[in-house]
């Protein structure tokens, strides 16, 4: 039996790779670009905008990420949309940001524990052991009724009769994301307590850990493709045509105070001019033609081909097609659901 299974699988992924695009595209600025801060007065129109934390000794007041950066990559023109959370398989993605101050902050290329970053009256506080804060990419998640086709660089921060100064009303926010596509609001993860999970921490190419950052350096996330919620993420931005993302960071500040870092938005001069950059995408994707969810080879037919990947998969399985019914588990269900579509 295990031969000619085997057989089978093998010539239905040829068959799917054959019927599939493949996409290397980059982005060179951001459709939507905007300091998510609740004491911008000029949303989507800043030369510059900054990351940073709250203090961490004032717990009542602000998001514990407060000063945040949202993007939007409108990625339609470039790769088509429509085909279906899993008619994508992103097997890179990458986000480049360019620091506008200079030595102001270090280097951290490693999140650190959410205990770090608790009041220092907090028995269960810890010592950051490395210097720096890490400079973190998520997803974004939406509140208020907005959602990501209908959020702009100057929708309001906070709805109406909410203050923009209480935590967790920002109606667009860093979140991170689980398998199933639920976003998780990371901005206040400390206060929360739990270790908020970024789809990457920025690096420096060439820039040693601790080290203060240069003005002009080109700060790198790379996004971990393998995680199967940022896969799900990614797709499902890719599906709809827009892909928004959230920088932030829990840099230690003072109330009205502090060195954090600082990036070039696409709206700064020198970006106008050709001499910074604006926030960038790179993607690297594979499309396949759509298919009904049970023909797993997608060759137009629901047949034995596809009951040989079920059982080829058979147990648990994150985000793989062959998981019909969403369950995170391939079994006698999802090979039912593929029977119940036979021919």
């Amino acid at each position: 039996m295990r031969a000619p299974i085997s057989l089978v699988a093998v010539l239905a992924t040829a068959f799917h790779a054959a019927r599939a695009d493949t996409f290397d595209v980059s982005f060179e600025q951001p459709a939507l670009d905007r300091w998510m801060y609740p004491f911008n007065a000029t949303p989507g129109t800043r030369s510059t905008f900054s990351v940073f934390g709250s203090d961490r000794e004032v717990q009542t007041q602000f998001d514990a990420r407060d000063g945040q950066v949202l993007l939007a990559f409108d990625t339609a023109p470039q790769i088509p949309t429509g085909e279906g959370v899993t008619g994508y398989v992103i097997t890179g993605a990458e986000v480049t940001m360019q620091v506008a101050n200079d030595l102001v902050f270090r280097l951290d290329p490693t999140s650190d524990p959410w205990t770090c970053f608790l009041p220092s009256n907090d028995p269960r506080v810890t010592a950051d052991n490395d210097l720096g804060q890490p400079i973190e990419l998520f997803g974004v998640g939406f509140r208020g009724g907005w959602t990501a086709s209908t959020f702009q660089e100057n929708t309001v921060f906070a709805n109406a009769g909410q203050s923009a100064l209480s935590p967790g009303v920002r109606n667009a926010f860093a979140a991170q994301v689980d398998a199933q596509g639920v976003a998780t609001d990371a901005s206040n993860n400390p206060r929360v307590g739990f270790q908020a999970q970024p789809f990457a921490v920025g690096t420096v190419p060439g820039l040693a850990a601790g080290s203060l950052v240069p003005m002009n350096a080109v700060m790198k996330f790379t996004l971990d493709v393998s995680d199967p919620g940022v896969q799900r993420y990614l797709a499902t931005g890719l599906d709809g045509g827009r892909l928004f993302l959230a920088v932030s960071a829990l840099t230690l500040v003072q109330q009205q105070g502090g060195a954090f870092p600082s990036f070039y938005s696409k709206e700064n001069a020198l970006v106008s001019f050709g001499l910074a950059q604006a926030p960038r995408l790179r993607l690297q994707v594979e499309t396949a033609s759509p298919c009904i969810p049970t023909d797993l080879d997608c060759d137009g037919r629901v047949d034995f081909g596809d009951i040989a990947i079920a059982l080829l998969d058979f147990g648990p399985c994150d985000a793989c097609a062959s998981d019909v019914d969403g369950s995170g588990l391939v079994d006698f269900g999802d090979v039912a659901f593929i029977l119940l579509d036979f021919g």
